[in-house]
This record gives structure tokens, C-alpha cells and sequence, in this order.
């Protein structure tokens, strides 16, 4: 029996819709900024979408553009002000940066409270604890799916495929603090099909496809597929669908699996720091 698919584009739809009745009757509205170095294709695109969601909720967002030639200086001074700005409840900056810049230095320039992408190392470090915290959107997104999946995830084996700040590493730490036993593979693992045969929850996000095939799965698992990939003009994630989906029970589909999910985290994230900024105000 083919496997079941995670439709995440119906779940986001469904969180989003939740998140505009919550924020019709807020006054002043949450605000997110965006900033966007360069002109990266795929990054203009994703900022679009999240602008996009933005107004579907009733947030209000800003979109700050560098230049690629920007400097280092000249984008953490646009970070300071938004965080001295009142008016701006959340920060996001769009990754990658150009190669000039370091990321590390960059993030760690928002402020926590702002961080609407949980990448700052305050954020990471309360993640990697078990504290409250600003999640990174991908993981949380994936959690999300998995239990409104009805997937119970204490007890079970799972495999995250990819060690990124953006998915990997956080993802690994969120299953834990979900109870699961979590083994992390990456691009030095060795035997990476014996390991993952022995999961019952797959996670791949290495930016390659054809990472996951169905015969390294054993028979029901549930695999979730965080890649994006061009390949002949067409979007496609790191495990190949057609041959996974006949062995695992439940699977999501790239598009329309991990991306929506994605950017209804974002909002949600950028809902919960207005909350937190005003209630301190």
C-alpha cells in the first residue's frame, strides 16, 4: 500500500487561517522586517512568499533591500535599527548572505526577542536545553506535521539526515526534547542505509537529491523530506518519492509538504514576539 501523504500545504493553509483571526483585532498590527542582501533568484522568491503571507494574515511587513556589494557593517546597521525600531515585532535576514559576510556575526546581531527565525545563539542555546524559545521555523514546522499526522513520537528511533543550523541541528534537538531516540547523519556517515533501516522516522534536509531511496527504509516508516532541489526544471526534494513512498506509511511531498509548513511557522513565530514585546511594553 503506497505510502499516505502529509499534505502540508492543507495544514499551513489551516494555521494561517487561525493566525488572521488572532491578529484582526490586535492594534497596533505585528510587524515583521525582512532583510534581503543581493538578488539571489530562489531568495527574492521565498522573501516574496513570506511577504505574500504576511498579507494573507493582516501582518504588517516591512522589505529592507542591501545591495549585493553591501558590506558587513552596512547590514548589522540595518539589523540595530530595526531593533531599536518600536514599530518592528520581528526580524528575519534571508540566508545565504553573500559570501563576504559572515552569517554568525549577522544573526547574532538580532535581537532575541525579534529573532523570528530562532537563530540567534540565545535562541539555539534554550533549544538546546529544553527552555522556552523561539524555534527555527523548518523544524518546528516538521514537528507540527508529525503530530497533526497523529505520528507519536516518544519512544520512536529517528534519523535526521543533514546537520545545518537551519534544519538538521535544531530538528535533532526538537525530536529529543520530544523523547525520541535521534541519530544524526551527515555527509561523513558511513553505511548511511543501515541506519536509516532501522528508523521509524526519516528526516532528509542535506540539499541533494536522491539522498533517500526506498530501500533504505524499513517497511512503515515516515519519512519527511525538508530538500528543494532543481532538476530538469522541476522542483524536487532529497529523497525520491516514487520509491519511498512504496515502503513508508507516511511521507511529504516536495512541493507542497515541508516549504508551507515553513513559512506558517514564520508567522506564527513572528505572532508569538509581537505578544512577548508587548506585554513588556
Amino acid at each position: 500500500m503506497p505510502a499516505k501523504i502529509i499534505d502540508g500545504k492543507r495544514m499551513a493553509l489551516e494555521i494561517l487561517a487561525r493566525l488572521k483571526r488572532q491578529i484582526a483585532p490586535l492594534s497596533p498590527k505585528p510587524c515583521l522586517a525582512i532583510v534581503l542582501v543581493g538578488d539571489n533568484p530562489a531568495s527574492v522568491l521565498y522573501t516574496q512568499k513570506k511577504h505574500e503571507a504576511c498579507k494573507m494574515v493582516g501582518m504588517e511587513s516591512r522589505n529592507i533591500r542591501l545591495a549585493a556589494s553591501a558590506s558587513q557593517d552596512e547590514v548589522v546597521s540595518a539589523v540595530r535599527k530595526l531593533n531599536a525600531d518600536k514599530g518592528v515585532h520581528g526580524i528575519l535576514v534571508q540566508l545565504p548572505l553573500p559570501w563576504h559576510i559572515d552569517e554568525n556575526a549577522v544573526l547574532s546581531e538580532i535581537a532575541p526577542e525579534k529573532d523570528v527565525d530562532g537563530f540567534h545563539p540565545e535562541n539555539m542555546g534554550r533549544l538546546a536545553l529544553g527552555l522556552p524559545c523561539t524555534a527555527p521555523c523548518t523544524p518546528k514546522g516538521i514537528v507540527r506535521m508529525l503530530k497533526e499526522s497523529g505520528v507519536r513520537l516518544e519512544g520512536k528511533n529517528a534519523v535526521v539526515i543533514g546537520r545545518s543550523r537551519i534544519v538538521g541541528k535544531p530538528l535533532a534537538l526538537m525530536l529529543l526534547n520530544e523523547n525520541c531516540t535521534v541519530t544524526v547523519c551527515h555527509s561523513k556517515t558511513r553505511r548511511l542505509g543501515e541506519i536509516t533501516k532501522r528508523a521509524d522516522i526519516v528526516c532528509v534536509a542535506v540539499g541533494k537529491p536522491n539522498t533517500l531511496v526506498g530501500r533504505m527504509l524499513k517497511k512503515g516508516a515516515v519519512v519527511v523530506d525538508a530538500g528543494t532541489n532543481r532538476v530538469g526544471g522541476r522542483l524536487v526534494g532529497d529523497a525520491d518519492f516514487d520509491s519511498v513512498a512504496k515502503k513508508a506509511s507516511l511521507a511529504t511531498p516536495v512541493p507542497g509538504g515541508v516549504g508551507p509548513m515553513t513559512i506558517a511557522m514564520l508567522i506564527e513565530n513572528a505572532l508569538d514576539c509581537y505578544r512577548k514585546i508587548t506585554r513588556r511594553q
